[in-house]
């Protein structure tokens, strides 16, 4: 039996399969197969039948009526449910991190790793269960009790992207379940077996404890069919959407026009300001992963290196000394530090932006080629720097590729400037040594992000912070700190206990 076919028996998955799940039920109607193919090789890994109208219209009537049910059982029983399914995903890890690394092509440590993202929300899950509180407040009226206290919002949407295929489901669904909401999920059709093969585990789960059907969803679809759906849908109280930003900016203009409620997460242009005080080693690694790691397909990968002028040049010869040592090939061996693109339109992306730069003033410093391998589909890339200024059209915009753009500054203004002078908010990073720069990165007058990093690079975040941004990035919250305050209604409460009625400032109303 071959790795794909083993990988495929551990996760309940096969060659032909239908794209709609609630519960243990997979359906659909549609007849529309979609075809999965394996980015590194092109080999087709298996079709899918999309859902349609009909199937949609089925599983809103599941969840709506499951969260009637679901939002009855008390948060620390959601809890546990959510618990158990964080050990379910850790009894899976090997195979399901292997698929991401077969379906979407990054290397299989950052695979694992993606696993590894949905198993900690699991954990912050189960203690947020136990600690969805609200303060008591103090009221001007005598012998009057103000609280506020939350309650569960109602059946989430959910779309992902292909780059992160597992993590962003549960770090929407993990607690919007302990907060008492159900779920629709529709994954990036470039990536749908990763998010089966999560909802035969979360099925599994459910099914165990006697939960109804309905609480976890998956749908598989044309985006002009399920996800204009969802997003029109009133039943869907908010979504909570990851991709480009001009999909965020019609997705948030349909939900806001219904007065729901988004979250998105949307494009990223980050940067990295190595500073002469800089920890140079520290730079270097966090500056390289940023820029090359999952083959720049990243929301958080480092687009852009402003260096102070006194290190430019040392900095990049070593930059590109490291460019020079990437592997690149088959995510799945150990050995391969960097995979493939997603699909031969982002290595089209990748070559027009490349072209683009070069039009713009840019100066080639490293690769900027289209690899072909025997064996392999034309997905490879070697990873890109390219010297250009900052206020250059094709810097502007985002690229999901692995290519970096690298510039000098002078004065640390400067660069907090040329930093913050793209349309973008997502994620930065400063490297240094100075507690006056560092601080003065983080102040308000430095990064305008919703991520800023000390010492860090711009690519990677943990579960314990909420992550999201700013300005073209979209807004909204998801993962950790108090990102669960989106997926419930906030209520505020005033008791009267001393039974005289006391109106609020003062006012007098007496017939």
């Amino acid at each position: 039996m071959s790795a794909t076919a083993k990988i495929f028996r551990s996760l309940g998955l096969s060659k032909k399969m239908k794209g709609a799940s609630i519960g243990g039920e997979w359906f659909a109607t549609s007849g529309d197969m979609l075809d999965v193919f394996n980015p590194t090789t092109g080999e087709l890994l298996a079709q899918v039948e999309q859902a349609g109208a009909k199937d949609y219209q089925a599983m809103m009537k599941a969840t709506t009526n499951a969260f009637v049910n679901w939002r009855e059982l008390p948060a620390p029983k959601r809890g546990e449910i959510v618990r158990q399914l964080g050990e379910a995903l850790r009894a899976k890890k090997d195979d399901l991190g292997a698929l991401v690394s077969l379906e979407m092509g990054k290397i299989l440590t950052e695979g694992l790793g993606e696993v590894q993202e949905m198993i900690d929300i699991c954990d912050f899950a189960v203690g947020l269960s136990r600690n969805l509180s609200g303060p008591t407040l103090q009221s001007e009226r005598p012998k009057h009790r103000m609280m506020e206290q939350w309650h569960p919002l109602g059946p989430v949407g959910v779309i992902t992207a292909f780059n992160f295929p597992v993590a962003v489901w549960a770090w929407n669904m993990a607690l919007a379940w302990v907060c008492g909401d159900t779920g629709v999920w529709k994954p990036s059709s470039k990536t749908p077996l990763t998010a089966i093969a999560c909802q035969n585990i979360a099925n599994e789960v459910f099914t165990r404890n006697g939960i109804e059907h309905g609480v976890s969803c998956v749908i598989v679809g044309r985006g002009a069919v399920i996800g204009e759906k969802m997003i029109n849908d009133d039943r869907l109280p908010l979504i909570s959407a990851t991709g480009s930003t001009r999909m965020g900016k019609r997705i948030g203009g349909i939900v806001g026009g219904r007065l729901g409620r988004s979250i998105l997460e949307l494009g990223g242009n980050n940067a990295m300001i190595i500073s002469e005080k800089a920890d140079m080693t520290g730079a270097l690694a966090s500056a390289f992963f940023g820029a090359v790691g999952t083959a720049g397909q990243r929301c958080t990968s480092t687009r852009r290196l402003i260096i102070q002028e006194k290190i430019y040049d040392t900095f990049l010869k070593k930059l590109v000394a490291n460019y020079e040592k990437v592997r690149i090939g088959d995510p799945l061996d150990p050995k391969t530090l960097m995979g493939p693109l997603i699909d031969e339109g982002a290595v089209n992306d990748y070559e027009a932006a490349v072209k683009a730069a070069m039009a713009q003033g840019g100066r080639l410093i490293y690769g900027g080629k289209v690899l072909r391998r025997k064996g392999c589909a034309r997905t490879f890339v070697l990873p890109t720097i390219i010297e250009i200024a900052n206020k250059s059209e094709i810097v502007q915009t985002e690229t999901f590729a692995p290519i970096v753009y690298v510039m000098k500054y002078k004065k640390l203004e400067q660069a907090f400037k040329m930093h913050n002078d793209v349309p973008q908010g997502l994620s930065s990073s400063i490297y240094t040594d100075s507690v006056n720069e560092g601080e003065s990165f983080l102040s308000y007058k430095g990064s305008d992000c919703g991520i800023a990093n000390i010492n860090i690079g711009t690519s990677g975040a943990e579960i314990g912070g909420a992550f999201g941004g700013e300005k073209e990035t979209g807004g909204g919250r998801e993962s950790g700190s108090d990102a669960w305050k989106a997926y419930m209604r906030r209520q505020t409460n005033t008791i009267n206990w001393g039974g005289e009625v006391h109106l609020a400032q003062g006012v007098e109303f007496k017939a």
